[in-house]
Formats: structure tokens, sequence, C-alpha cells
């Protein structure tokens, strides 16, 4: 039983060291756009050729915080391998849980941050449509990271194949439901993960003095 236990404990440390390294990895692409965004849209600077390049530095990185949702695939493999029911749900779920909503929610605040943006300009009868349209170009670049194995930097170092396979790609009846599909769950998770968000903050808003640089919930 003792000898049981320690092969158990072992497999399950060996499984979260291999874990851990893509999960930092895709934990960290998925807060640059959040750390851009933060840049970009809550500091008060002017559209200058440097606000523009980071802009789509922003939108190229975005799709690696959803990017983690479908990081769950690495979870199935993971509870194959592991026979103890007690530690794939008290170990290995809540570590996959924490990374994937982590991720989410950095994808989340950045689009809050964007939203910001457009209302200090006078554009908020924008936001609603550049989320969707948002959620459309994620659920593009997912597809093409998942399944096509593109990464953001790509777009400097082939863009050639993404004008090519990755364009070609997308009318494929296969990949069109793929991402109609990711485009419906990008959509139905960030409408209600934004709320929790924006309710968490303007009840920390509402217990001090005022912010004027905190949303407030719509």
């Amino acid at each position: 039983m003792k000898a049981e236990l320690v092969e158990l404990i072992a497999l399950v440390i060996q499984v979260l060291q291999i874990n851990m390294r893509w999960m930092t990895w895709n934990l960290f692409l998925a807060f640059v756009p959040l750390a851009l965004s933060i840049w970009l849209f809550r500091t008060k600077r002017g559209r200058s050729w440097v606000w523009w390049l980071g802009f789509l530095a922003f939108y190229a990185f975005l799709p690696n915080a959803p990017y983690l949702l479908t990081d769950v695939i690495h979870l199935i493999d993971d509870i194959r391998r592991i026979p103890s029911i007690w530690i794939i749900t008290l170990v290995l779920i809540p570590v996959y849980l924490l990374v994937i909503l982590s991720g989410f929610e950095a994808y989340v605040i950045s689009l809050i941050n964007l939203g910001y943006y457009l209302h200090r300009i006078g554009k908020s009868k924008w936001i609603f449509g550049v989320e969707l349209i948002t959620h459309a170009l994620c659920a593009v670049g997912i597809y093409w990271g998942r399944f096509l194995r593109f990464n953001s930097w790509d777009f400097i170092t082939q863009p050639d194949a993404i004008l090519t396979k990755g364009v070609e790609e997308l009318f494929g009846k296969q990949p069109l439901v793929i991402m109609t599909i990711t485009f419906v769950v990008l959509w139905g998770l960030y409408w209600l993960m934004k709320r929790i968000t924006l309710a968490f903050v303007n009840k920390g808003v509402n217990s001090q003095p005022t912010n004027p640089h905190v949303p407030k919930a719509e």
C-alpha cells in the first residue's frame, strides 16, 4: 500500500512538472495582451505610430488568452494516466481550472480595458460591435493556433504561410464549424465573466472614494 502511494505521488509530481512548462508559457502569452491593454487603453497617450504598433501586437497576442480553454485536452490525457479519482479531483482539476480561468480572465479584462478606451473617446456605441468582431478574430486565431500550430509572431516570421495556408483553411466546412462554435463559446463566457468581473470591481469602487478610471457595469 505504501509503495503504491509513493508511486502514485511520483506520477502526480511528474505530470504536474510536465504541465507546468506549457501552463507557465501559455499563461505568459495570455498576460501579454492584458499588459498591452493597460498600456494602450488605460493611459492617456496619443495614437502615435508606437501606439498603433502596440495595438496590432495586442490583437496578435489576444487569442492566446482564450486559447487556454482548448488546453482542456491535456486534462483528458492526464486523467487517463492517473488512476486515483481523489488526486484527479483534489489536485489535477483545480490546477487546470486555475490556469484556464486565469487566462480567460486576462481576455475579459483586456476587452474591458478596450471598452473603457472606446467610452473615453466617445465611441461607447462601438463597444458591443468591437467585442463581437474581437470574438470572431480570436476564434480564427484559436483555430490557427490549435490546429495549424501558428504562433502570434508568425505574422512577422512567416506571413506567407498565414496568407496561404491560414486563409485557405478558413473556408473549409469543418474549420467554419469549429470557429463558429468557438465564437459562440467565447461570446457566452465573456458575457458572463464580464458581468462577474465588473460586479466585483464596482463593489470595490462603491466602498471607496470614486475612481474615474474604473468602469461601471453596464
